[in-house]
């Protein structure tokens, strides 16, 4: 239901706050600004697809910037933006594989286990500095510095997963083992390995999310992707991400990052307090929330009522 409900609201705010559209560069903003938000709802959104969900994706993301831009401006480890840009993704991928190893392997719990690479990760951004890291290579923020790129970088990415998702082995892999792990397992599907791919990928679009904040802001600050969790936690579930795994789309997660985007645009460009723009996106993620539990009692009524004619 995100694309109708985005096309409603879209509607209103053209009425009431027209400059959201109407201005080119407001309009370009609010896409650019989304950019590294819509990376870790993606990251998000392929855990959630597969059954489980990662608390850690913001730390992820903070830590993986930040780990890089000591290496490339304090400590002087690299000076190759190329080799940068490699560093980050390892980062991020290293992580991600070792919350699926520990989920998949050794039978960790989703919840605690991305829960504690939460906090040691969070927590490991401040033990590497407390102070914002500047002068960084041009090539290595060059991605997030600029806003066409940094946009088609973030739709290529939903673009490139949605097609894996629908087409491929490994999608349809995924699929399964959030709709019923032991039944994935029982017809050869390779549960843990796709546990592991899927930390991966989430990892890996954690870390492509610090490199766009890394350019967009020019230097990475200890908070960096703070509190971002929450927020893909919301778009993910807004765009109709089912929190039990198996259903929904990810381009649907797509449109949940538009339609908080666009939201909070409308408000900051109406003048509203900050703090209003965070209860607002509660609202909308309440919202969003009944509008699933319904959605969910009304399929099991259809079911039950098939299941039983």
């Amino acid at each position: 239901m995100i694309w109708p409900i985005l096309a409603i609201i879209s509607f209103f705010i053209l009425l009431f706050v027209p400059r959201v559209f109407t201005n080119t560069a407001t309009l370009e903003l609010m896409l650019f600004a989304a950019v590294p938000l819509g990376l870790i709802v993606l990251a998000e959104s392929i855990c959630l697809l597969s059954g489980h969900f990662d608390l850690s994706v913001g730390a992820i993301a903070g830590f993986s910037a930040v780990f890089t831009a000591m290496a490339l401006a304090e400590w002087n480890l690299i000076a190759n933006p190329f080799l940068g840009i490699l560093l980050i993704i390892a980062v991020g991928c290293a992580i991600g594989a070792m919350n699926g190893i520990m989920i998949a392997k050794f039978g960790m719990n989703p919840f605690l286990q991305t829960l504690a690479f939460f906090i040691i990760f969070g927590g490991g951004k401040l033990a590497l500095t407390t102070q914002p890291i500047s002068g960084l290579p041009e090539g290595y923020t060059a991605a997030g510095n600029s806003a066409p790129v940094a946009i088609g970088i973030l739709l290529a990415s939903f673009a490139v997963m949605a097609g894996i998702f629908k087409y491929t082995e490994f999608g349809q892999a995924v699929y399964a083992v959030g709709s019923d792990k032991e039944a994935a397992r029982a017809v050869g599907i390779n549960t843990e390995r796709t546990i592991i791919l899927v930390y991966t990928l989430s990892g890996f679009f954690c870390a492509i999310a610090g490199l766009m904040l890394s350019g967009y802001t020019g230097l990475v600050s200890p908070n960096v992707a703070d509190d971002m969790v929450f927020s893909a936690f919301a778009a993910a579930i807004i765009g109709g991400i089912s929190l039990f795994g198996g259903r929904g789309k990810l381009l649907g997660a797509l449109g949940g990052v538009l339609l908080l985007s666009i939201i909070e645009t409308a408000l900051t460009v109406s003048g509203f307090d900050p703090t209003l723009i965070e209860v607002m996106n509660g609202i909308v993620l309440m919202i969003a929330i009944l509008l699933y539990n319904m959605k969910e009692n009304i399929r099991g009524q259809v079911l039950s009522a098939g299941a039983n004619t």
